[in-house]
């Protein structure tokens, strides 16, 4: 199976500031660096990982260093013209859940930005706020790329307030971004916000809450339809729900447990860890169960500790794989 691929990674490169379940305080660059970092660990040589994010002047320098440490980066896409990046405050009440402050904004990411990245096999969007990434952007991949898109719903499901406070939003104009999206990633609160049938009352409003795995099916059948190949949805200690139309235009449903983590240290960037996993591991096997696997290994490696060089090889990640789901 090759593990050479040119992959675009398209996301912030947030400043975040954190203060952990434990009280510890740190701040490092987030988002899209996981994506990136976790792809430079699991390609070979011959890959290219191009990371396509907008940063200040300030932190231009600092990210690029950080990226170019590792293997197969290309951080020409890292730019700073507008002087504009995302800057975030995170304080985690627990491991998994966090309440979060945004006070810097980075200008989107246009077609103009990607012009030269249409030979890519896959581009991987890891935004977290809404106005990251346009819908002109994925748009202008579907009509002059053959590469596939693996997208967070993180960015659409999530907006900032005049006070800087992040929250929950539904994501209305779902149905049109869903036609240019090949793999949707996200887990069950932005479920939950992509998900809405008839009028909703002010109490349902007021605590948006998960989607339910009774829900989940109906959900995952309405994306299918609107041209997604495949959905997951993570489920925290429970894995991951993945769900695809089979070749006889059935849908399937897979559920992928987690893998077990004994010491979890810093849950920041599991996310985006998954998605670049994902996108690994679709390219690689071509297997929508498979590549959830990749997913959460990637993931679970994240969490057991704070540093970057915490990601495996291919070969030790496959080990893995093996080890939790008996491949």
């Amino acid at each position: 199976m090759p593990d050479n691929f040119n992959i675009a990674v398209l996301g912030p490169i947030p400043r975040d500031r954190i203060t952990s379940y434990k009280g510890e305080n740190f701040e490092k660059f987030g988002c899209a660096v996981y994506t990136a970092v976790c792809l430079s660990s699991l390609t070979g040589p011959g890959s290219m990982i191009h990371t396509v994010s907008h940063v200040r002047k300030r932190d231009i320098g600092k990210v690029h260093d950080l990226l170019s440490a590792f293997p197969y980066q290309d951080v020409s896409h890292v730019t700073d013209a507008a002087d504009q990046g995302d800057v975030i405050d995170l304080v985690y009440v627990d491991q998994s859940h966090r309440d979060e402050k945004q006070t810097g904004f980075m200008n989107p990411i246009l077609p103009e930005d990607i012009e030269d990245l249409m030979h890519c096999d896959a581009f991987v969007f890891v935004p977290i706020t809404d106005f990251e990434v346009p819908l002109e952007t994925l748009r202008y991949i579907k009509a002059n790329s053959n590469g596939i898109v693996i997208f967070d719903a993180h960015g659409p499901t999530n907006g900032v307030s005049k006070h800087g406070d992040r929250f929950h939003k539904f994501w209305i104009d779902r149905d049109r971004w869903l036609p240019n999206i090949d793999l949707l990633k996200m887990n069950l609160e932005e479920a939950r916000c992509s998900w809405f049938e008839g009028e909703y009352n002010i109490d349902h409003l007021n605590d948006v809450g998960e989607l339910t795995m009774d829900e989940l099916p109906k959900f995952a059948s309405h994306c299918l339809d609107h041209g997604v190949k495949a959905l997951y949805v993570t489920l925290d200690q429970h894995g991951c729900a993945v769900y695809f139309n089979d070749s006889s235009g059935r849908m399937r449903e897979h559920l992928v447990k987690r893998v077990l983590v004994e010491n979890v240290v810093d849950t920041t960037g599991c996310g985006d860890s998954f998605a670049g996993g994902l996108a690994f591991g679709y390219l690689a096997t071509g297997d929508y169960v498979k590549a959830c696997q990749y997913g959460n290994c990637a993931g679970a490696q994240r969490c057991t500790s704070s540093k970057l060089d915490v990601y495996l090889t291919r070969e030790e990640t496959e080990r893995q794989i093996a080890t939790t789901y008996g491949d």
